[in-house]
């Protein structure tokens, strides 16, 4: 059966004194979603032994840094866009545009800045984040469902999604060849179920080969998998950013997401091979009680 959007995108939209309270359903999920993997990887931490306070300090400098990466990810892209305006007008992420992969390499600078800083292990805490933040993509996805946005091209498939058509981008929008009752690819539900299904693979690898495993080895699986759902899913959109122009329907070339989702696909396969060709296999058994996280011992052979 179709998927039908809600009308209206705000969960509080009012004013108090004079001044607009206004809250989006978006912004609800993206908090939801966050907490959700926040207290994910506050267990995974807490079972190796590290104090789960960590997770939440590190949340909250992912989120900025995650925020400011996937920004201006999505501006370089876009740039003749948003050439000769503001600043003001750039920076504002509500002006459109916010690209995960962006987000991802300003996570990973989160982790690096914040495991550095408390002298935590870096690679250790990219495989407890890793399949927490997968987790969170997957529920944050649903954001775009309440927004009516990263869905994909027409389908005849019974359960593509409802688009608006004043929130459909061209040629989608001419009501006459594309009639109100048509159904479009829900991309976002695509991409939400198979990063759960990724959260359930990793999280089982990490249980089943655990005298396998290397340091690193959850966060290379992250990037495999990430990037094999991606680069297919990314093929039905309409919104992508295109490597022949941007922005519209990518006619005839690789968009952007889909050559960054090779890259992690192509660096998780390499990641592997070198992580087990020349590192010990010192990857501690899960709940296994490790040393306190305010040890000297920075070394990422450090459990």
């Amino acid at each position: 059966m179709p998927i039908y959007p809600p009308d209206d995108p705000f969960f509080l939209n009012i004013e108090l004194f004079g001044l607009p309270i206004v809250i989006r359903w978006y912004g609800i999920i993206i908090v939801t979603a966050a907490v959700l993997a926040g207290w994910f990887a506050a267990q995974r931490a807490q079972r190796r032994g590290y104090n789960p306070d960590h997770v939440w300090n590190l949340l909250m400098v992912g989120m900025i840094l995650g925020i400011v990466g996937a920004r201006t990810y999505y501006v370089i892209f876009e740039w003749p866009r948003f050439a000769g305006q503001s600043v003001i007008d750039i920076i504002n992420p509500r002006t459109g545009g916010l690209a995960i992969h962006g987000g991802i390499i300003g996570a990973l600078l989160a982790a690096f800045i914040y495991t550095r800083w408390n002298k935590l292990p870096f690679f250790t805490w990219l495989d407890i984040c890793t399949p927490a933040f997968l987790l969170g993509q997957a529920l944050g996805r649903w954001g775009n469902f309440f927004n009516q946005e990263a869905y994909g091209r027409p389908t005849n498939l019974p359960f593509g999604v409802i688009i608006d058509g004043d929130k459909r981008l061209p040629p989608f929008d001419n009501l006459v060849q594309y009639p109100p009752d048509t159904l479009f690819h829900a991309t976002f539900l695509y991409e939400s179920v198979w990063n759960l299904i990724g959260v359930g693979v990793l999280v089982w690898l990490e249980r089943r080969l655990r005298g396998w495993l290397r340091l690193g080895d959850m966060a290379l699986g992250y990037a495999i998998w990430y990037g094999t759902g991606r680069l297919w899913v990314e093929g039905l959109r309409t919104d992508s950013l295109c490597t022949s122009g941007f922005g519209g329907a990518c006619e005839e070339a690789l968009r952007v997401a889909q050559i960054a989702s090779i890259l992690l696909i192509v660096g998780g396969l390499v990641g592997l091979y070198v992580n087990h060709k020349f590192r010990p296999a010192t990857t501690p058994q899960v709940g296994a009680v490790q040393p306190d996280e305010t040890s000297d011992d920075t070394s990422d052979t450090h459990p």
